[in-house]
């Protein structure tokens, strides 16, 4: 869709602006998710808080994750690259593993108070990796790409 998008300079400035602001937003939110899982892993935190968490900033998540891919639109974004395609992959799998870590949020809710099984940690912390490297990785790129 971008490639029928023409946007002049203004409307671009103004994307990049909006798409910094979905970044802080959706990023943001995620790291507050991931920090608080790290503060029960160490023992400082209940299982309940970070879902509790979680269910607060899912809004957030994801309307900062919509806002980039709309302002990113208008940022005339090369498809013929590598690295550009690249970024597309990993916001794609950013939005799958979203939808797998509502899914397990679900799960662990039935072991708010109890034991959390082996799997389902397994499961979370995969899920954890998969969203900071795709959120970093397309952030990366994202500023690789405003370089050239």
């Amino acid at each position: 869709m971008s490639g029928h998008v023409h946007a002049d300079a203004t409307l671009q400035t103004t994307a990049r602006f909006f798409h910094v602001a979905a970044l802080v937003v959706g990023l943001g939110s995620v790291l507050a998710v991931d920090w608080f899982a790290a503060l029960w892993l160490l023992g400082r935190r209940r299982l309940s808080d970070i879902l509790s968490t979680a269910c607060t900033l899912q809004v957030p998540i994801w309307l900062g994750l919509a806002g980039l891919v709309v302002t990113g639109l208008f940022l005339r974004p090369n498809l013929e690259s590598p690295l550009t395609l690249t970024k597309v992959g990993l916001v794609i799998a950013v939005t799958v593993n979203g939808l797998y870590a509502h899914w397990l949020g679900q799960r662990l809710e039935g072991h708010r108070e109890g034991p959390v099984p082996r799997n389902l940690l397994v499961q979370s912390g995969v899920a954890a990796t998969v969203s900071q490297t795709g959120w970093w990785g397309a952030t990366l790129i994202g500023f690789l790409n405003s370089q050239s």
